[in-house]
């Protein structure tokens, strides 16, 4: 999905970025808090991550006979010198990154891509009294969260920094981060919350806090701090290229809500109801003669989902889940995936011009699923909004099709309005590939670079037309 960042460059794993980035300025003497006695408290939480993934040994081959009936001599060369030289070997892989202590007997919390796929982890901590390296096993991971827990076996109880409320941000507050950018051990800096629920595009449960403390390649996996030392976010991407100075972190309520899965039985397990669901645009709220734009449009229902068997249909608009207000869709996922399995939760919806409430029995999330997920994409690129079809979405645009892929909202002085794209439009191709869900959309506009012409075939009724623009 197309965010602001996207029209910069590309968003990346703070560990995985290789660009240099430009360091936000210190403040000047006396302006703002005063970060040195948060620093000497907290340094010695924040450990530094080492990962490597070793090349396997090469199995013996037999050597090929060689076969030169022509007595060739530059045949005989070639057989003899290929014959004789070993495997290519593998490279060893290494990744570097950070991680804290949040509790005295060694769990430490970091992110995944730091250390998925490696079969050795170190773990550097710097406290008085030991400084040493750790071998560190990974307990739990959770490739949806981008989170992993280790575990080291210290000479002592260990410092760890305590967790606090994410919820309770508010932009414009100081956060310091601490890690391991570049290298760089025990490194801190500082800034403020710039932002808070930043859809990246990473995944299905995007909400990261945005940030303008430097955050740069290592610092995956460490903490950001508010002024009381609690942590609220574990930094985990940054915006490469022209965007230096913006960093995510993923809020610490989402990482407090399942620790203890992976602490315990190194996976998690996560809520679902079963419907795509798609943003409230004003246009949507208009035509659903609802007051406001708030809620979860549902666009498909699953069959045999708990959402169908507690009567939930295309064309509702959830409003709360489980007593929770539901005010942004990309809300939703996240609070039915924290749920635990084998809830039965209200569920207030607005249909046909009135709230109505059903009662769901959340069930449990299918491994390798994405779970409930969004039926629309916003693209800042291209300024318009396109959502999955339905009957009844269809009826509210006045569109005879009931399948496929709509624009649902053009935003004014974006590429789609100059080039001549309206609501109602179906997109059948983009760039020669055929359009047939949300994820292919966007799997086609991702695929293509600045500067890079992009044409897009359209049928509005019974006519077809193709676009063509250079992407900026």
């Amino acid at each position: 999905m197309f965010t602001p960042a996207y029209r910069l460059s590309r968003l990346i794993p703070v560990a995985l970025l290789l660009t240099t980035l430009t360091f936000s300025p210190a403040s000047a003497k006396g302006i703002g808090p005063d970060f040195v006695d948060l620093a000497k408290q907290l340094k010695p939480t924040v450990v530094n991550i080492s990962a490597a993934k070793h090349p396997q040994p090469q199995q013996h081959q037999t050597r090929r006979p060689q076969i030169n009936p022509q007595n060739d001599p530059f045949q005989d060369f070639f057989d003899q010198f290929f014959n004789n030289q070993p495997q290519l070997r593998q490279r060893e892989q290494r990744s570097l990154g950070s991680g804290f202590i949040i509790s005295d007997d060694g769990y430490i919390l970091t992110n995944n891509h730091v250390v998925a796929g490696m079969d050795e982890v170190k773990v550097k901590i710097a406290i008085p009294g030991d400084q040493g390296e750790y071998k560190a096993v990974v307990k739990g991971s959770d490739e949806k969260l981008d989170l992993a827990l280790l575990k080291i076996e210290a000479k002592e109880k260990l410092p760890f920094a305590p967790l606090g409320d994410s919820d309770k941000i508010e932009v414009g507050e100081w956060a310091m981060a601490i890690g391991n950018p570049f290298g760089l051990s025990q490194t801190v800096t500082a800034g403020i919350i710039s932002a808070m629920g930043r859809v990246i595009g990473s995944g299905p449960y995007d909400d990261y806090i945005q940030t303008d403390a430097s955050i740069n390649p290592g610092n995956s996996g460490g903490p950001l701090f508010n002024l009381q030392g609690q942590v609220i976010g574990i930094n985990t991407a940054i915006i490469a290229g022209g965007g230096g100075g913006i960093g995510f972190a993923i809020p610490v309520n989402m990482a407090k809500s399942v620790v203890n899965q992976l602490r315990d039985s190194g996976k998690v397990t996560r809520g679902w109801m079963g419907v795509s669901i798609q943003p409230v645009t004003p246009e949507l709220a208009k035509a659903f003669t609802l007051g406001s734009e708030k809620g979860a449009l549902v666009a498909d229902v699953s069959k045999g989902s708990p959402a169908e068997k507690a009567g939930i249909k295309n064309g509702d608009i959830i409003l709360e889940f489980n007593g929770r207000a539901i005010k942004e869709m990309n809300e939703l996922p996240k609070i039915v995936a924290a749920t635990v399995v084998g809830s039965k939760v209200p569920v207030k919806l607005f249909r046909d011009g009135k709230i109505e409430s059903v009662t769901l029995m959340v069930e449990k999330l299918a491994d390798g699923s994405d779970g409930d997920t969004t039926g629309a994409a916003s693209s800042e690129r291209l300024g318009m909004v396109v959502s999955e079809l339905n009957k009844e979405l269809a009826a509210k645009l006045g569109i005879k099709e009931s399948s496929g892929i709509a624009v649902t909202e053009v935003k004014p002085g974006g590429v789609a309005e100059n080039v001549g794209i309206s609501q109602g439009d179906l997109i059948l191709e983009v760039n020669n590939v055929k359009i047939t869900t949300v994820a292919a959309y966007e799997k086609a506009v991702n695929a293509v670079k600045k500067g890079s012409i992009m044409n897009i075939r359209l049928r509005h009724g019974n006519s077809f037309r193709y676009v063509a623009f250079t992407v900026e």
